[in-house]
């Protein structure tokens, strides 16, 4: 019996990068290992034209589920690698036709012969294999073109491959190319949809939270790393970044009025991830604000908030309204993590009626009561920073959590 015995995959956007090519390309192949590391058995090459995923032994379905969410994928082919004989391969195709046949189906054989010391050329490879088929299945039909089954077959130098099957890959860049953003990541459904978008572009993300115990739970905590270990699945590992909130926020209840606690707690919470982001060589800070969808994602807010950093900051979701940004979160299975009813810094001390509207004048009045640099370093001091992987037994940071619930 046939097993596939490797993956071909297909670069999508990494035609177009020139000489930068290969910086692309190997980018890709890591950010494949990074993914596919829950299976220790496989193994990842990967030159100019291809990258190829060796299976060893290793069940296809479940690679081929993950492979098809990396960014930077345009497509992939599950591949059978057999001896470079004609009576083999005429077996093989045989036997691959006869599993997939229906009446009525329509077929071609398509080679390439890389090696070009082997026997037949390309043409004659095609009418042998063809023939092979209808020996075996006399009522099936060729046909050039569109036909229901294409069986390609290549002739290299190491080996032949056969493969029927083309799967779509997830397409955009693969993440880590365009460079390092701060994605503010909260438990609720906006973030993480921000962070996926990001990272479809490229867009190496670390994903800062802030905590403030003990208003906020360990099953807070836990629900951002479950949220930032389902977008590992598109690019690989993802550095998150735990920051202690709870001094400023209660410094901020204590010295300011109601309604700019939340205009004031966005404005700390920018300055920290912009002081994170110039020590950890980040160009971008991404969030998930939608405009207009609470009282802080006004146009009036934003420039409030924005006006403590000159950081060009990056709102993918900004024009999308909240079915929009579900239907993602539904897509990239982050939704059913952010409606878990954990409470984040943004939600504890929420005034119950925000200022719509603040004044950067009246935020830096109110700010002028606190020792706000102080604030600010002590909570980029304390900092917790761990690696979330695909798998949580990877990650210790993970297992601590695990144990505290």
């Amino acid at each position: 019996m046939l097993t596939y015995s490797e993956i071909m995959v297909r670069y999508g956007e990494l035609s177009t990068k020139g000489k930068n090519r290969m910086r692309f390309i190997n980018k890709l192949k890591h950010n494949i290992q990074d993914v596919l590391s829950i299976y220790p058995a496989v193994q990842v090459t990967a030159d100019r034209d291809r990258c190829h995923v060796f299976l060893n032994g290793q069940d296809y379905e479940p690679i081929a589920e993950s492979l098809k969410q990396i960014f930077g994928i345009q497509a992939f082919n599950p591949v059978y690698r057999l001896p470079k004989d004609v009576s083999v391969l005429e077996k093989a195709v045989q036997d691959i036709m006869a599993g997939l046949y229906t009446e009525g189906m329509t077929f071609k054989v398509a080679s390439k012969r890389a090696d070009h010391k082997f026997e037949l050329d390309s043409r004659e490879l095609n009418q042998r294999l063809g023939d092979a088929v209808f020996r075996a299945l006399p009522s099936i039909q060729a046909q050039m073109k569109k036909p229901d089954v294409t069986l390609k077959v290549e002739i290299r130098d190491e080996a032949a491959y056969i493969s029927y099957e083309e799967i779509k890959g997830a397409g955009g860049l693969p993440v880590g190319t365009s460079g390092k953003g701060m994605l503010m990541l909260s438990g609720g459904i906006d973030s993480p949809v921000a962070g996926y978008l990001a990272l479809k572009r490229g867009v190496d993300i670390e994903a800062v939270h802030f905590a403030s115990p003990p208003y906020t739970s360990p099953g807070a905590l836990k629900k951002a790393h479950d949220l930032t270990r389902k977008l590992t699945k598109f690019g690989g590992n993802i550095q998150f970044i735990e920051v202690p909130f709870t001094e400023i926020q209660e410094e901020i209840k204590a010295k300011a009025p109601e309604a700019y606690l939340m205009t004031l707690t966005r404005r700390f919470m920018m300055r920290i991830t912009d002081r994170i982001r110039e020590n950890r060589g980040g160009l971008v800070i991404i969030n998930g604000e939608s405009l207009g969808q609470v009282a802080s994602q006004t146009l009036e807010s934003m420039q409030a908030i924005n006006a403590v950093t000159n950081t060009p900051i990056i709102r993918p979701v900004v024009t999308m309204d909240k079915l929009e940004i579900i239907d993602i979160a539904e897509k990239i299975d982050t939704f059913n993590i952010s409606i878990q009813p954990f409470e984040d810094c943004c939600t504890i001390f929420a005034p119950d009626r925000p200022k719509t509207n603040p004044k950067i004048k009246n935020a830096e009045q109110y700010e002028g009561r606190m020792d706000v640099e102080g604030l600010v370093e002590r909570a980029v001091a304390g900092i917790i920073i761990t690696e979330i992987t695909p798998q949580v037994e990877n990650d210790e940071v993970g297992k601590l959590i695990e144990d505290l619930l």
